[in-house]
């Protein structure tokens, strides 16, 4: 009987020269040109429309009302990320406590501030005289040592960084919470073997560990806490959204202004995506990145991913 004779092994294809072909996809290539042809239109449009007015953009760009309200644009963003983290850290540390009443307390407090909308917030506490005219401090039933009207406390910049910065502690307490959670409880128990308390434990083993979970929606959050701030506007604080305004109601170039305001939460915004993505790698890593690398790895790891291939013989 016949065998069948193998090739010879030089006639055999060698796996390890064998090189991975892209799928083709022919929906990529017609939403690709679909999306290029959009692009160049928009562009375009930013090109030859004589409404948008890119003399006054450049005019105004860094003119030093819109400098003075991106700077405290910043400093809001800043101060109201500060305190609503640190209060959050408390709030998170709280509704993993054993005891019931600090468990309900930190919940409330969590329901109430994430269920009432920021612009509510910014003009009630604005209007808090209406409520609490006086504000006075003293022993209980004793005699008052200081008092001071509600009207020279809450002033439009301090009721906007109360009403951002409690809804902010709000949010930041639960994902400080689920990052904490994330941490094995193993380790907690391997603390208390060594005779740690529960404390040194949490401020030791647990945060640092429940930091690396939660810098990614913290640094979200801090873009979101960079744009909410120009809801102080109806407060008539001059943050850069609210500058902008300013300039526009005077000289009715409403389309520019608004489109200086635009680049400027961009370019911030940018910046804001860099650091948190610099801190992430540095936390994951233990090692310093340069700049470049940052963003070649932002822009790698933002918009693309890796494709499936397959092997041809």
């Amino acid at each position: 009987m016949a065998h069948d004779k193998k090739p010879p092994a030089s006639a055999r294809p060698n796996i390890h020269e064998t090189k991975p072909v892209p799928l083709r996809h022919p929906s990529w290539w017609i939403g690709g040109a679909a999306l290029l042809i959009f692009v160049v239109m928009f562009i375009r449009l930013l090109v030859t429309n004589e409404n948008l007015h890119w003399e006054v953009v450049a005019q105004y760009m860094f003119s030093a009302e819109i400098l003075a309200g991106l700077g405290r644009t910043l400093l809001l963003t800043f101060i109201a990320m500060i305190i609503g983290l640190v209060i959050g850290v408390v709030l998170a540390i709280m509704r993993l406590s054993r005891n019931p009443v600090f468990q309900t307390a930190s919940w409330v407090w969590i329901w109430f501030f994430r269920g009432v909308p920021p612009l509510v917030q910014l003009i009630f506490w604005y209007n808090l005289a209406l409520l609490i005219p006086t504000v006075s401090i003293g022993v209980p039933f004793g005699p008052e040592l200081w008092s001071a009207s509600m009207n020279s406390l809450i002033t439009p910049f301090s009721a906007a960084v109360l009403g951002l910065a409690l809804t902010e502690s709000a949010y930041a307490a639960e994902m400080i919470r689920a990052g904490i959670q994330a941490v094995n409880a193993g380790q907690t128990e391997a603390a208390a073997t060594l005779g740690m308390t529960r404390s040194q434990t949490l401020r030791r083993i647990v945060l640092p560990q429940a930091l690396k979970i939660v810098i990614p929606p913290i640094g979200n959050d801090t873009i979101s806490m960079l744009k909410f701030t120009s809801l102080v506007s109806v407060l008539a604080l001059p943050d850069l959204l609210y500058s902008a305004q300013m300039i526009y109601s005077r000289t009715y170039q409403t389309i520019p202004l608004l489109i200086v305001a635009t680049i400027w939460y961009l370019v911030l915004s940018t910046i804001l995506t860099l650091i948190e993505h610099y801190i992430e790698h540095r936390l994951n890593d233990g090692k310093s990145l340069e700049l470049s690398l940052v963003l070649s790895s932002l822009f790698y790891s933002k918009f693309w991913a890796p494709r499936r291939t397959k092997v041809s013989a």
